[in-house]
């Protein structure tokens, strides 16, 4: 099989030939009909998370079927597509995976980083954290749903009933969260690079009330604002834009370091948290609520032989929506 495989952090993807691998105990073979490309992944490319499983094929967002199943699935049915998320495995016998916080757990294993991941025509995953994909996308739409979708959800879930929402970086996850977010009543303020007139009329398309760059304040106090995009510099102007006792999330893996800032824009009771990867339960609540939205993913097609492209894309800002690997 082909694969696009990082040797070294910093390094292009190098296509290789694998052998077609064989699922183990508990595990099920895809293969991938598409993979979309995340900002993490750009993080594990460029060296910025820590000690990856070298050689290591990236991509945490795998839409596919299955071929084969290992000992011990029994659930799982051949020809059946599924979603391959960001988290992988657990060992669900930590305090965290005890008490429901298996996106916490101290031994977790994630895709595309510990675990070879979907730049690839086949992909071998744990049968525990693979998901049913709705119906109503096809298998390059449905791909964002599986860490921009899943990660944005849980972002909004940690802001509350928030009526005005600001999201900071217009990207795969805002776009789709936008779509979340109005579909139950709620206004959207839409944070850009300051001058990227490409994603501000995105933005706008997506029925944003209001639109600017992420150096201006909003023209209103929000309830909550999530922060997408990893810098660290947006985290005192979100804690800004917030009323009193308003909450700001932070959705990504990485980010650059946060400048200090004066007490006075924590003070209130405003809440500054951070989101850490998923659960099974966000899995399957987003891509059951997804096609009633109905959420409509914008992705722009690669095919596999070309991810280090669409990886230079995503690092330039110049991606609307979501990049998608098509193997080839």
């Amino acid at each position: 099989m082909k694969v696009m495989q990082l040797d070294r952090p910093g390094q292009p993807l190098r296509m290789v030939e694998r052998p077609v691998p064989e699922p183990g105990a508990g595990q099920v073979r895809v293969r991938v009909g598409a993979c979309a490309v995340c900002r993490t992944d750009l993080h594990v490319v460029d060296g910025d998370l820590p000690d990856p499983a070298l050689p290591i094929v990236p991509g945490h967002e795998i839409v596919g079927c299955i071929e084969a199943t290992g000992v011990g699935v029994e659930r799982a049915r051949l020809g059946e597509r599924v979603g391959i998320p960001w988290l992988g495995w657990t060992c669900g016998q930590c305090p965290y995976c005890r008490s429901g916080q298996e996106n916490l757990c101290d031994r977790a294993r994630f895709t595309g980083y510990q675990i070879d991941g979907g730049y690839a025509s086949h992909v071998v995953a744990d049968a525990r954290y693979c998901f049913a994909v709705p119906d109503a996308y096809d298998d390059a739409a449905a791909a964002p749903l599986l860490c921009a979708g899943l990660i944005g959800h849980r972002c909004l879930g940690m802001a509350g009933d928030a009526r005005r929402l600001g999201l900071y970086g217009f990207g795969a996850a805002a776009h789709i969260v936008c779509q979340v977010a109005r579909s139950q009543g709620r206004e959207v303020y839409a944070f850009v690079r300051p001058g990227d007139r490409t994603a501000a009329d995105f933005a706008t398309s997506l029925g944003a009330a209001w639109v600017g760059g992420s150096d201006r304040p909003p023209p209103v106090p929000l309830d909550a604002a999530i922060v997408f995009a990893p810098v660290g510099a947006l985290v005192p102007a979100a804690l800004r834009a917030v009323r009193k006792a308003g909450i700001v999330v932070l959705g990504g893996i990485h980010m650059s370091d946060i400048p200090s800032f004066p007490y006075r824009i924590l003070w209130e009771e405003r809440v500054l948290r951070s989101v850490a990867n998923l659960t099974r339960e966000d899995a399957r609540g987003f891509l059951a609520l997804a096609p009633g939205v109905p959420v409509r993913t914008i992705i722009e097609r690669f095919p596999l032989s070309e991810a280090n492209e669409a990886l230079a894309r995503l690092r330039k800002g110049r991606l609307a929506g979501a990049a998608v690997l098509i193997p080839d």
